[in-house]
């Protein structure tokens, strides 16, 4: 069981915590924090990029946790939504996390930029969607839809990772109708899941630096309660502002991966 910590300077263990304090904020305002976590963890000297993976997930898990019981509180999302589709997430995540163990993930940085570039456009062209909650299904058909997004967008976590949370609330205002804020609030409870099966693949392969991802879920926590409540305060106007920055974001972190992958 490694540790980690030995092996960090103060300078390179400050900017652990501040990267996890960072993304823990984001994640639980619209995901998207390991933007933010994942290249931290990757100046850790020796550390495999399979080992940064897990610890990130490590980390993320207990901001997310710490999140979603923060808008439960605050928000009260609809668990009989919710909670169908973490397990189905959890599972999804699981099966992405083996492929991924044997596919690079370069294969799908490209359908993904895509897929972005297309949610930052509709988000950004219809600024009356996520205002308010108005639902687009009903009965059954609702909880279908809700399972449908938990697997894709679980098995994408498992898979590759970088913005789970924000296509989760793009999912949950577009396809579902829910406003920004109780979107949130239901895609922390959802990527506490993918979080988890991921974890679960990751585990027995003890991939995991145990200090450093302990420190970073400390970091996590404080960022992602921290992030819960000024969601909730400023609400979905702010979350929406929040999502179209983070997206952008991963749209140009992606796209640069593409770039030099491809053509540098």
């Amino acid at each position: 069981m490694e540790s980690g910590l030995e092996s960090l300077g103060l300078a390179t263990l400050l900017l652990i915590v501040l990267a996890g304090f960072a993304a823990g904020w984001v994640d639980a305002v619209v995901g998207g924090g390991g933007l933010i976590q994942l290249p931290a963890l990757l100046l850790v000297p020796g550390i495999t990029p399979v080992q940064a993976l897990a610890t990130n997930k490590m980390g993320s898990i207990f901001g997310t946790a710490t999140s979603a019981a923060t808008y439960y509180r605050r928000v009260g999302p609809d668990l009989k939504t919710a909670l169908p589709m973490a397990v189905i997430a959890l599972a999804g995540s699981f099966g992405g996390a083996v492929l991924a163990a044997n596919l690079p993930a370069s294969v799908f940085k490209p359908i993904i930029v895509t897929a972005l570039v297309a949610v930052a456009l509709f988000t950004a062209l219809k600024p009356d969607v996520g205002g308010i909650t108005a639902l687009r299904h009903d009965g059954h058909k609702h909880y279908v839809v809700a399972c449908l997004i938990g697997a894709v967008i679980g098995f994408y976590d498992g898979l590759i990772g970088p913005g789970t949370g924000s296509f989760l609330v793009i999912a949950l205002v577009s396809a579902m109708g829910y406003a920004f804020l109780e979107a949130s609030a239901k895609a922390k409870i959802v990527n506490m899941a993918t979080n988890a099966g991921a974890l679960l693949f990751f585990l027995p392969h003890g991939s995991i630096l145990w200090g450093v991802g302990l420190l970073l879920g400390a970091a996590n926590m404080a960022g992602g309660y921290l992030g819960a409540r000024t969601a909730v305060k400023q609400g979905s106007r702010f979350v929406r502002v929040v999502f179209l920055l983070v997206v952008s974001a991963l749209i140009i972190k992606l796209g640069y991966d593409v770039w030099q992958e491809n053509f540098a």
